[in-house]
């Protein structure tokens, strides 16, 4: 995959990816969170990328991503809140 946001590939780790399984979230809808969905930056490295998903009835899908070379999913959550 490659994000067209940032401009760079984008690697899921090993846990993103369990997670990804549980939480019943698609590489098309990770790549939607991340190239379309809102964002919130903890530093300029470090951020939550989150979608709503209107078909689903489990609040918000959020990938926590961290910048470097690549886009690096760490986790992938569900029942996210943004306050």
């Amino acid at each position: 995959m490659f994000s067209i946001r940032f401009q760079r590939p984008i690697v899921v780790t090993g846990h993103a990816r369990l997670r990804m399984v549980e939480r019943n979230v698609s590489d098309a809808m990770l790549l939607e969170v991340i190239d379309l969905g809102e964002t919130r930056y903890r530093d300029e490295t470090h951020l939550w990328a989150f979608k709503d998903f209107p078909e689903r009835n489990d609040n918000l899908v959020c990938a926590v991503v961290v910048l470097e070379k690549a886009v690096i999913v760490k986790t992938v959550m569900h029942h996210f809140s943004i306050l």
